[in-house]
């Protein structure tokens, strides 16, 4: 189940690339659905944890990936943090519904991410409220967004 706290909150990490960079383990570059979303997210192919081939930069490190897999890749590893998916582009979002489908995953999330025209369950942390689309979402982060105005 995927739970999305709207806006900002405490205990978060904003910046989950530096994060990654000081935490990240070699056998998370072993597992087969992180070497799928590198190979989606940054069009990059997993030679081993310290060799990944990048058609744009050549051969990298795991420090050298997009913000977007690394904030997914923390997404999947780590289950003791929440992690800003506004570091995420839209290319990310159907990854993070999947890991939401594997695992119960709370993010944060500050901007209009577009989770497409399927059907999707949420919950929002701010208010309770569950969401199966992207026109439950986008109704519930308006209603939140002139709740706050008014505040």
């Amino acid at each position: 189940m995927l739970y999305i706290f709207y806006g900002d909150r405490e205990n978060v990490i904003n910046h989950s690339a530096i994060y990654f960079n000081n935490t990240y383990e070699d056998e998370w570059l072993e597992d087969d659905f992180v070497k799928e979303m590198i190979r989606a997210v940054d069009r990059s192919e997993v030679v081993s944890p310290h060799l990944i081939e990048s058609p744009v930069l050549g051969p990298i490190g795991p420090r050298n990936l997009s913000g977007g897999v690394k904030t997914l890749i923390l997404m999947y590893e780590d289950n003791e943090h929440i992690f800003n998916a506004t570091n995420c582009g839209n290319n990310c979002a159907k990854w993070i519904l999947e890991i939401a489908r594997r695992k119960d995953l709370t993010i944060c999330l500050q901007h209009n991410m577009d989770f497409g025209k399927g059907e999707f369950e949420a919950v929002f942390l701010n208010n309770g409220k569950k969401v199966t689309n992207m026109r439950e979402l986008l109704d519930v982060v308006f209603d939140m967004q002139i709740e706050q105005e008014q505040a």
